[in-house]
């Protein structure tokens, strides 16, 4: 049975103030939502999703992100019982649950039973920042894609996807949707990779992104070339331009239990400072 001490709301344009200095406690942890409010705000015909607010007007204490993804903000424990309370009640419509791996643990403890089971729980995924240099030298090579070169880019950006998630972007809609969130990644500058005679060898995008913070994904080595240090130059290189052209703290989140990513991502200088935990349905 689940239970919580205090009820959820719904936050809207009156909320906007103290969602984003709440938002401002860990940027990192909070940048994908904190990109997000920064663009569009608090209304879900903009944003694209709900954010729900444990806490009274003017006392506001925790945050959810309730799109496609369900993301805590600043959440304890009773603050995460209550945002599970609230999604069991309204159904899951959410693909993943992620986040600080503390609240989405409380989270999924009390949503798996009704929503479960899982495609897959990630448990322990070190959330990495770097907000100086790369302490490798960058790969030249690694520049930001053209808009012309989304068909180069675009089977790097699925292969990954299947590598990673388990699942194609394709499918459902034929991929139109992935398609667009590539170009649109492209056409902000935020995707980069090396590109020789037509052939992706290294890529990565920014995702989430605010003055302070920005987030790394993607992060991607052709197959038949990895071992070969691809990685550890190529992630060196986008730290250095999405330093100069996005923000100054770089951060991503990588599974515990990829070893040579974790030892490349050491070698660049991220440095751990929080544990996410994903859900993926």
């Amino acid at each position: 049975m689940l239970r919580t001490s205090a009820a959820t709301r719904l936050l809207d344009g009156r909320d906007l103030d103290e969602v984003l200095a709440l938002l401002e406690h860990d940027p990192v942890a909070d940048v994908f939502v904190a990109s997000r409010v920064a663009l569009a705000g608090l209304a879900e015909s903009r944003l694209g999703a709900q954010v729900w607010g444990y806490g009274d007007r003017g006392v506001l204490e925790a945050a959810c992100y309730s799109g496609a993804n369900l993301v805590p903000v600043q959440a304890g424990p009773e603050a995460a019982r209550a945002f599970a309370d609230r999604a069991r009640r309204q159904g899951r419509r959410c693909s993943s649950i992620v986040g600080a791996h503390d609240a989405v643990g409380i989270m999924w403890e009390q949503l798996g039973p009704v929503w479960g089971p899982a495609r897959d729980v990630r448990d322990v995924q070190p959330l990495l920042a770097l907000s100086g240099p790369p302490a490798v030298a960058p790969d030249p090579a690694v520049r930001r894609v053209r808009p012309d070169e989304l068909e180069v880019l675009l089977p790097a950006c699925i292969a990954m996807f299947v590598e990673e998630i388990g699942v194609s972007p394709t499918s459902g809609d034929g991929g139109g949707l992935y398609r667009a969130r590539v170009r649109e990644l492209i056409a902000h500058g935020r995707a980069y990779a090396r590109i020789e005679h037509g052939r992706v060898l290294f890529k990565a995008e920014v995702g989430a992104a605010t003055r302070a913070v920005c987030q790394v994904q993607g992060v991607w080595v052709d197959p038949a070339l990895r071992g070969q240090g691809l990685s550890l130059g190529g992630t060196a290189a986008v730290v250095e331009l999405a330093r100069a052209e996005v923000a100054p703290t770089v951060s991503l989140y990588v599974n515990d239990f990829n070893v040579a990513a974790r030892r490349s991502y050491a070698r660049v200088g991220f440095s751990e400072v929080g544990r996410f935990t994903s859900v993926l349905f």
